[in-house]
């Protein structure tokens, strides 16, 4: 589904946006631009909870915080909310 969304936006900015878009810029359009700064910065978002995962992860395996997979998910998940509440 398309959808359009106008916006206000400084000289400055619209000067940015034309120096990338038409003749020798690598957009053919202001929409083309904007649609892949869009995708950037939410590729970028979704980095970074990736991320954050990871350390969290990393920090409970510093800290002890561990179930060791024995075949079952079901059963390593129940093990570890066994562990989380009796305060490991």
């Amino acid at each position: 589904m398309s959808s359009s969304i106008n916006l206000s936006l400084t000289d400055e900015l619209r000067s940015f946006i034309d120096s990338n878009c038409g003749d020798g810029g690598l957009y053919a359009t202001p929409s083309e631009f904007v649609r892949e700064l869009l995708r950037e910065k939410k590729a970028r978002q979704e980095a970074a909870a990736l991320r954050d995962g990871v350390l969290e992860g990393y920090q409970d395996w510093r800290s002890g915080r561990v179930v060791a997979f024995e075949g079952s998910l079901r059963d390593s998940l129940k093990t570890a909310e066994e562990n989380e509440t009796s305060g490991w």
